[in-house]
């Protein structure tokens, strides 16, 4: 077994070596190696030094590809980052009191730069039950770090980032780790804020999330820039693995600056009869790439992706998804909603892909698109494939303006015609979070929804 003195002695010697063979002699930004955490288990070193290895193996997007079409590249400029350094004590305090959720919760964990700034608080029942919420880097039982080792960014990034996959795990400081025991349901809801601060700062926010056989919980992440004017590069990857008859909703909401380029992987598993409801508020961000890959693992599991997102300005929001059916009577559902004004873009790449073994699959795919100006671009691309004959699977793509009608009826009662639009486009995505049926959880998201057309 690799000990931490081994990858620590094999770093050096390699940076020893010629210096032909040292492409950091001429790096800038996030292309020079981070150093190596000698504070973690020699098993996460050996990983994210391998991880280093890939980033520098693999090339940057070219526009060439097609996991990358329509994709503006120019935006994904790594040399103008530097992995984000730990805040003030008054820094912080004023991120946790800006760290508003919903009113009733299980626990919260709150990251500042890649630090944990506030500590989760578990009820003493759900201790005893053998619930773990905690960062990543804390010193767990042996039994959760097997599950750790063993499900720690496992699934390969397939949508096209597999470079910024590695990114994430060579500079992965932090995270979050839930675990949910066998047969435990959490009624609250579990929240975790992440935020960056700093001009030019890069950070990579993790989530790692296992519910076992019977259980259920609920987590929503946040993620959101300290001055929304400043700069920045987030790097995030969620794992999520859901064990047979377990249900598990997972809430992102995404509210970066205006200026921050933000890469986000997301991958699921479903065994046996599992359920999985993953939501994607999309709101901040200068360039925004969401990659979710859903894995209908178990018989009888079903998985549903919803996304609401709204493109202002010369925003872009580039959305990549991937229905893997591996199994028979698997279900998945996918609704992607966007709204587009002024000269913002959008690109949606889905596959559904069921294979031989997943017979009786039924999965739909649909997007919609809302333009608000005749400026906006709307690019969608879904697709098919199916290696079995006896399955039901429908995709499609619509993309429309605002009903004059709608405006019509609105504007005759008095209501202006920007501020008719802005209602019309609420309504259009907000039955995004109506597909929720829970209140306790989409209240924040609808805020976050309303501050933004508020911004516009």
């Amino acid at each position: 077994m690799t000990t931490a003195a081994d990858v620590t002695a094999e770093i050096e010697l390699e940076e020893s070596g010629p210096a032909s063979a040292a492409p950091e002699a001429t790096a800038t930004g996030l292309f020079i190696r981070p150093p190596i955490q000698t504070d973690q288990p020699a098993w996460f070193q050996e990983k994210q030094f391998r991880a280093w290895e890939t980033f520098e193996a693999t090339r940057l997007p070219h526009r060439k590809d097609q996991e990358w079409r329509f994709t503006t590249l120019g935006k994904l400029d790594l040399s103008q980052y530097t992995p984000a350094p730990p805040l003030s004590a008054a820094e912080n305090q004023a991120l946790i009191a800006r760290s508003h959720g919903n009113p009733q919760v299980a626990a919260t964990m709150i990251f500042a730069n890649d630090q944990v700034v506030q500590r989760p608080e578990l009820s003493p029942e759900l201790v005893a039950q053998g619930v773990v919420f905690a960062p990543l880097e804390d010193d767990l039982s042996s039994a959760h770090l097997h599950l750790m080792r063993k499900y720690f960014m496992a699934n390969e990034a397939k949508l096209g980032s597999r470079k910024f996959s590695a990114l994430h795990q060579a500079h992965v400081r932090t995270g979050c780790f839930i675990y949910v025991p066998k047969n435990v349901h959490i009624e609250l809801p579990i929240e975790v804020f992440h935020w960056i601060s700093g001009e030019g700062a890069a950070t990579f926010p993790h989530t790692l999330l296992i519910a076992e056989e019977g259980s259920s919980v609920t987590l929503v992440d946040y993620h959101d820039s300290a001055d929304r004017r400043q700069t920045g590069f987030t790097c995030g990857v969620s794992d999520l693995y859901v064990g047979p008859g377990a249900k598990v909703t997972y809430l992102a909401a995404q509210n970066w600056g205006e200026q921050v380029v933000n890469l986000k992987i997301n991958t699921a598993e479903v065994g046996k009869d599992g359920h999985l409801t993953s939501l994607h508020v999309n709101l901040g961000g200068r360039y925004s790439r969401l990659e979710s890959l859903n894995r209908l693992a178990g018989p009888g599991s079903r998985s549903d992706m919803l996304s609401s997102t709204v493109a202002t300005g010369t925003q872009e929001f580039d959305q990549r998804t991937l229905q893997d059916h591996l199994a028979p009577h698997t279900t998945s559902d996918l609704l992607y909603k966007n709204s587009l004004s002024d000269q913002s873009k959008t690109i949606f790449s889905g596959l559904i892909k069921v294979a031989p073994e997943g017979q009786k699959t039924d999965a739909y795919q649909k997007v919609r698109n809302l333009m608000l100006s005749d400026a906006a671009e709307a690019n969608s691309m879904p697709g098919l494939e199916i290696l079995a004959d006896d399955v039901r699977c429908t995709h499609g793509a619509t993309a429309g303006h605002v009903d004059d009608a709608e405006l019509f009826y609105l504007e005759s009662r008095g209501i202006p015609r920007l501020k008719a639009q802005q209602l019309i486009t609420q309504g259009f995505l907000t039955e995004i979070l109506d597909r929720l049926n829970d209140e306790r959880v989409t209240a924040s998201l609808a805020r976050l929804l309303n501050e933004k057309f508020a911004r516009m």
